[in-house]
């Protein structure tokens, strides 16, 4: 198990600069997710992280040891890329021992510690295979079997799971994640799968542009999300425009208490916070399409004026295309600039008349 502590990292490429000033501390066996779009930064900060990318400025400590200049095979991390790199002309066994012949090790040690790493990923008995005869998930599981049996004091994964299906997917994360805590690793975990963060990490790094936009445990990024980006990024958020007027901001039919200035801002509203209740002619949205995903109603609604919200309800509520609605918050939080300036706890918020 390792510490990393990335100091005021930036990459440049040309004139476009990939990361930019980014600093971020990793616990010892800590699994943090970096969760971003595309382009967003995060697979060359973890390629920075192994040594395969260069950092045109900063620093990178593991345990306090400034590796920046260390080449990779110098490096006490391991790698799993999206593509599994496996050499198909060698079996299972010979493409987990790989590295160890690389260092010399006595035979007996690394049928040892090959078989033991199989074991770990549950391809025990596997070595004989070629890997072409492997299922995507199996070839995934060589792939970490052969970053484990060197040992590294990190593991790095950038989108390991990103080719296989979505069961596959769920499955596996589950699988690495049991992995890293049985084994105590400390693991990086590259994703733009916001479920896939939100389901294994410690913490999640959200990037933006090069930029770590908030760094926070799983349940307070979904709850607490300090920027707007990150809140329209992380889980599903109905932002709306508005503007506050009196200490009271007006939006898709709801009056909402707010402790600010008077000015533009932005609203948001996750669907599950959002309480419709039937009405008639008086009820402030139309109901626009109704999708039953067994655990929940999914309901699209649209205001007067035009403004469309996703909402989320229980199932058998006898909601329907057509219908009519007013509109009430539990919950919202207010932006602006971009940044978050005010969340109520507890919010105290009332239905509004028809917007």
């Amino acid at each position: 198990m390792a510490t990393l502590e990335i100091k005021n990292l930036s990459r440049l490429f040309g004139n476009t600069c990939a990361v930019d000033d980014l600093s971020l501390t990793i616990g010892d066996g800590e699994l943090v997710c970096l969760l971003g779009p595309s382009g967003s930064g995060k697979s060359t900060v973890l390629r920075m992280i192994g040594g395969f990318e260069e950092p045109t400025a900063g620093a990178i400590l593991i345990d306090g040891q400034d590796v920046t200049r260390v080449p990779p095979e110098r490096r006490p991390t391991g790698m799993v890329f999206q593509s599994h790199a496996l050499w198909t002309h060698m079996n299972v066994f010979a493409n987990v021992a790989f590295g160890l012949k690389l260092r010399r090790l006595p035979k007996d040690e690394i049928r040892r510690r090959v078989n033991g790493s199989l074991a770990t990923v549950g391809l025990e008995g596997y070595g004989e295979r070629k890997t072409s005869q492997l299922s995507g998930g199996q070839q995934q599981r060589v792939a970490l079997a052969r970053s484990l049996v060197l040992e590294p004091k990190i593991l790095l994964l950038d989108e390991p799971f990103a080719s296989l299906d979505q069961h596959l997917r769920e499955r596996l994360r589950e699988e690495v994640r049991e992995i890293q805590r049985r084994v105590g690793i400390t693991m990086i975990f590259v994703t733009h799968g916001q479920d896939e963060a939100l389901a294994i990490a410690d913490r999640i790094a959200v990037m933006r542009d090069g930029r770590l936009e908030q760094l926070s445990r799983p349940d307070r990024l979904y709850r607490q999300p300090q920027t707007e980006f990150v809140a329209g990024f992380v889980g599903q958020m109905n932002l709306l425009q508005g503007a506050i007027r009196s200490n009271v901001m007006s939006v898709a039919g709801i009056d909402l208490p707010v402790a600010l200035a008077d000015g533009p801002a932005t609203l948001a509203l996750r669907p599950e916070d959002i309480a419709l209740e039937k009405r008639g002619d008086d009820g402030g949205a139309d109901v626009m399409r109704v999708t039953d995903f067994g655990t929940h109603l999914s309901i699209e609604v649209r205001t007067r004026c035009r403004q469309r919200l996703k909402i989320m309800a229980p199932p058998g509520t006898g909601w329907s295309a057509g219908m009519r609605a007013t509109l009430s918050a539990r919950k919202f939080s207010v932006y602006r600039d971009g940044k978050l300036c005010f969340m109520p706890q507890p919010c105290d918020v009332r239905p509004a008349a028809a917007a």
